[in-house]
């Protein structure tokens, strides 16, 4: 019997206990599922399309994976939470700890914000090491196994298709199998073809919100020069919408290497030759990063990568969902990766799903899952808000982007928040508040508090004065009004 065969075997043997959760794909957001769901079902199986390996190593299934990779201070901490112990396992990696606050210079929308030592402190890796030190910690849960080299090809569901009961998996070089589950979680990323697999059940596919910049980026990994004096972790050159499309990042990673991640909006895409992709990192805004690395020896191929649209599907919407199935990642939200939301986000989706099923199970000790589904896209919709408009906001500066168009109080949040990033050159406690709220610690609603909100007031008082916008210096704390009770 090979050793297809006895896994399957014993599976048809476990699945009689209703307690067997299947997890489609192992990238960030399946192996996070995985670990919220080893709590509560007596088997979890992860079944990925690649084969993984060892070390820390390039895949075929995360084709960005050679980019910079950020994990946000909320999912960093999200992780501790699943995870305990895997921040100082990380940084015994070579991680290297990176105070926001002062170890990255960041120019921003009007120049350089200020430095200042503050406790906002995550450690910086490759995707690479963050990925492989997950899955080493999940492989030591005994009640989970991987079946790599596995292809879902469709789901299995109960005569009246009203439930998911499992997949139809095709492994490598064997026929296809079908393996039956209480629970199935479609963690397939960007490409997942639940709203294929839903239509063939019978039911209507989501609804799809897509927003587009069409940013590029591109990305080499580099030994730092030995002769360089540099007082900083990272270095962060931002695009200046809406007319300078150009920005770059130097990430430091474990074994002091550098990752080089150039950007461009508009289809203005970096170069993936080495003569043109310095002379992109030249044409920045600012020559720090070029300066940097003008003499560092590259030790990689030049990556780009364009997959980058704002891609949401509605599945909280749907009137019918089939009860035992349950997506997560990218399969329901796939955010334009230059803002560094996905793994964070991947995060707070597990947390997510270990509560909402905390709270099903505590209801029906049982085990029935009856309304878990509907209830968790529902609850994951409230996570992803927040992030969906912070990153599509952003992406609808360009008059390039397409899939919508921003109305008359976003035009002003716009406004408001140009003032916000004039400010945060100048004072350090407003480019505190700016990162606290890109790490999700905070709301953006922080950007209304009195503290900052009378002093940009101020500002679009004298800009009213200047371009004549609004009738009179009472329009424009009325129509801030609006924002802050919206």
């Amino acid at each position: 019997m090979t050793n297809l065969e006895a896994f399957t075997s014993s599976l048809q043997s476990t699945v009689r206990c209703p307690k067997h959760a299947i997890v489609i794909g192992g990238s960030i957001a399946g192996l996070l599922a995985a670990k919220a769901l080893t709590k509560y079902f007596e088997r979890v199986t992860v079944i990925e399309r690649d084969n993984f390996t060892q070390e820390a190593e390039y895949r075929h299934g995360v084709p960005q994976s050679p980019h910079v990779h950020t994990l946000l201070k909320r999912g960093l901490q999200s992780l501790e939470e699943l995870f305990p112990g895997i921040e100082a396992q990380l940084a015994d990696s070579g991680a290297s700890p990176i105070d926001w606050g002062n170890d990255l210079p960041w120019l921003g929308f009007a120049g350089w914000a200020p430095r200042f030592n503050s406790d906002l402190i995550t450690h910086a890796c490759s995707r690479n090491l963050l990925e492989q030190t997950i899955r080493c910690r999940l492989a030591a849960e005994d009640n989970l196994a991987f079946m790599q080299e596995g292809q879902v090809v469709s789901l299995l569901s109960s005569s009246d298709r009203t439930s998911v009961t499992g997949v139809r998996v095709r492994f490598r070089n064997h026929p296809e199998t079908d393996l039956t589950a209480d629970l199935v979680v479609d963690a397939s990323g960007r490409n997942s073809p639940a709203p294929q697999w839903l239509e063939a059940m019978g039911y209507a596919p989501p609804q799809e919100t897509v927003i587009n910049s069409f940013l590029g980026y591109a990305s080499c990994w580099y030994e730092p020069p030995t002769n360089l004096q540099y007082d900083w972790q990272s270095l962060y050159v931002t695009v200046q919408p809406p007319n300078n499309n150009r920005g770059g990042v130097i990430y430091k990673v474990e074994g002091n290497r550098w990752i080089l991640t150039l950007i461009g909006v508009g289809k203005d895409y970096p170069p993936t030759d080495k003569d043109g992709f310095l002379d992109f990192a030249r044409s920045l805004r600012s020559p720090a990063i070029y300066e940097a690395i003008k003499d560092a020896q590259p030790l990689s191929s030049i990556y780009g990568y364009r997959r980058t649209e704002n891609r949401l599907r509605h599945y909280e919407k749907l009137k019918r969902l089939p009860e035992g199935f349950v997506l997560v990642g990218d399969a329901v939200c796939a955010f334009n990766p230059v803002y560094g939301q996905g793994m964070t986000v991947a995060a707070l989706d597990a947390l997510t799903l270990d509560q909402c099923l905390n709270q099903q199970l505590s209801k029906h000790s049982d085990g029935n899952l009856i309304g878990l589904s509907r209830h968790f896209q529902k609850q994951l919709n409230k996570v992803i808000a927040v992030p969906w408009l912070m990153t599509t906001g952003e992406d609808l500066r360009w008059h390039t982007t397409e899939g919508g168009q921003p109305d008359f109080i976003s035009r002003l949040m716009q406004r408001y928040l140009d003032q916000v990033l004039l400010l945060q050159t100048e004072n350090a406690e407003i480019h505190k508040t700016f990162l606290e709220v890109i790490h999700m610690l905070k709301p953006p609603t922080a950007f209304f508090q009195p503290s900052i909100s009378t002093k940009v007031l101020k500002r679009l008082i004298n800009w009213q004065r200047k371009n004549e916008q609004f009738a009179d210096e009472q329009d424009v704390p009325k129509k801030l009004s609006v924002i802050t009770q919206s």
